[in-house]
């Protein structure tokens, strides 16, 4: 029987226009590994707030044959990458087939069917080429989420951005909206304007948001290669560069999607105030707002303690932190063959190990960090966890010196498989949750926001979301920030001191000393974190904001 497509939940007022969001990835739930970190985070929760809200949209994604990746550990406890097939029982074929153009070719696509009671979320479709109509280069497209190759990434763009529009039109379901989360399915736009030949209507229909301020987030590609490879749609060149104004022969997909979709955002605060001096004096531009990032309370918080919280019995809010502790530890027992102790403060640092996110920062001053790990008087137990992008030596090897500086102490460990389950293992049983990336690279940064959710204490710099949620000593603790005009390794040095400084004189001593202020801070966090950090909150903004009718120019 052919599969027909009627959305399965009635939309309530006022979430009436019907909207698709593309996504390159989605991290809904740990058994569906269709994602890589904060940008699948972030649409996960999405998702789940699109659900519960009853709005009308449907997330359509690639289902990635191998996923990110499965981080294991070689021989002497350094980091390996597996690519391992997944197998996913839960998801529907829709047996529809039907062709996208790359490279000349056609390459036949089908889609796979997340129903939403299955975890909860927005329905969600998922492309895949791995059909044995097609070769094998053209099966790889949607192998590995993120795949090193030029020639496949931008396949997979295409791959996303046509075949959601062309899965939909089978369907027969018309959004009102396409929104893209990323530039990555761009060639969604030059689908649509070929559809209807009018930039007008293309802005009525599109909206773009920009998750990293970071270069090597923000594409730019020869457009002689992106012509050869089908990401135009076979529209001619020279009416590409007259629509995306483009001058030289490099395309911005930013600036690109910023020009060509309706309405912008950015995902904090500081990152939109980023986009808008970058961008918004380049002419077509479209009004770039500010909708910042939430991750999904109804999944993240930790139940036991926020019971403890409305009742104000502090010794069950303890005693459930102590439990989810315990919970951690046995994870780091398993993998690392330490065992820590639940009345030892615990460090966490865990995010995807980029760069900029400074997971080493802690090791910047051997001496003074061997002095905080040996203090007998005031002992600390420190975790870090993350996995680098697979093609990222940088990342990996850093990955492997935390390794074997763990291997040094008994209460240092470094675990692998950063994903959704773990994740949540580990903001539950963190007593300190370590966020340090340069400032002004974090566009919002998540983690510390579901970290709150479970009674942890985020000890952070001023970047992204946190300075619109954190107040020094009441909530969380800020680092004080360096000037970000010194030269990177000023900056690292300058901002470990200050975490040396605030780890040693202030956090430290008040979780021994002064259990109660502690405690007081950990409950305002776990007080304010919700609703204006819930998902609930981002996903009715989105409407408000973002998917109503867009300006035109």
């Amino acid at each position: 029987m052919a599969f027909t497509f009627h959305h399965p939940y009635e939309a309530v007022p006022p979430y009436q226009k019907r909207v698709a969001y593309c996504c390159m990835e989605f991290a809904i739930a740990q058994p569906l590994k269709t994602y890589a970190g904060g940008l699948g985070f972030l649409a996960g929760s999405h998702m789940r707030s699109a659900y519960n809200l009853k709005q009308p949209v449907v997330g359509i994604g690639i289902l990635w044959k191998y996923g990110y990746y499965t981080q294991v550990r070689q021989q002497d406890q350094t980091m390996g990458v597996l690519f391992e097939e997944k197998i996913y029982g839960f998801l529907e074929p829709t047996d529809i087939r039907f062709t996208i153009r790359v490279s000349q070719h056609d390459v036949w696509v089908t889609a796979y069917y997340l129903p939403p009671e299955v975890f909860g979320s927005a329905p969600v479709f998922l492309l895949s080429t791995d059909l044995p109509e097609n070769d094998y280069v053209s099966r790889t497209i949607s192998h590995k989420l993120y795949d090193a190759n030029p020639e496949t990434s931008i396949a997979g763009s295409i791959l996303l951005g046509i075949g959601s529009v062309k899965l939909l039109e089978i369907l027969g379901w018309e959004p009102d909206i396409y929104h893209l989360n990323e530039s990555h399915g761009l060639p969604l736009a030059f689908y649509l304007y070929n559809k209807y030949k009018n930039t007008r209507l293309l802005k009525e229909k599109l909206v773009y948001t920009n998750h990293t301020p970071e270069e090597s987030g923000n594409r730019k590609t020869a457009i002689q290669l992106l012509e050869k490879m089908g990401f135009f749609c076979d529209i001619p060149l020279t009416e590409v560069k007259g629509i995306t104004q483009t001058s030289g022969d490099e395309l911005n997909h930013t600036l690109v999607a910023l020009r060509l979709a309706g309405l912008a955002n950015g995902v904090s605060t500081m990152h939109s105030q980023y986009l808008q001096r970058q961008y918004q004096a380049q002419p077509g531009v479209c009004p770039i707002k500010s909708i910042t990032n939430a991750q999904h309370f109804g999944y993240w918080h930790a139940p036991e303690m926020y019971a403890a919280l409305a009742a104000a019995d502090d010794t069950a809010l303890l005693a459930a932190k102590a439990k989810a502790k315990t919970a951690l530890f046995d994870e780091v027992a398993d993998q690392c063959g330490e065992i820590y102790n639940t009345k030892v403060l615990t460090l966490v640092f865990a995010k995807r190990f980029a760069g900029y996110k400074r997971a080493g920062l802690l090791l910047q001053d051997r001496e003074r960090f061997h002095r905080l790990v040996t203090n007998p008087g005031r002992p600390v137990q420190i975790i870090w966890a993350g996995k680098p992008y697979p093609m990222d030596y940088s990342a990996i090897a850093l990955f492997d010196q935390i390794v074997h500086v763990c291997k040094q102490y008994p209460n240092c460990a470094i675990l692998t498989g950063y994903e959704l389950k773990l994740s949540k293992i580990l903001k539950r049983g963190a007593d300190v949750w370590l966020n340090t990336p340069r400032v002004g690279h974090e566009a919002s940064g998540t983690s510390g926001m579901s970290a709150a959710m479970n009674g942890a204490m985020n000890v952070s710099l001023p970047d992204g979301w946190f300075p619109e949620f954190a107040v020094d000593k009441v909530n969380s603790f800020v680092i004080p920030p360096c000037d970000t005009s010194m030269p990177e390794h000023l900056q690292d040095e300058t901002d470990a001191h200050s975490l040396y400084e605030i780890l040693e004189k202030e956090v430290i001593p008040m979780y021994y000393d002064y259990p109660a202020s502690w405690l007081s801070i950990i409950k305002q966090a776990m007080a304010t974190i919700a609703p204006a950090f819930d998902s609930n909150r981002l996903a009715k903004e989105y409407y408000e904001q973002l998917y109503g009718a867009p300006p035109i120019e």
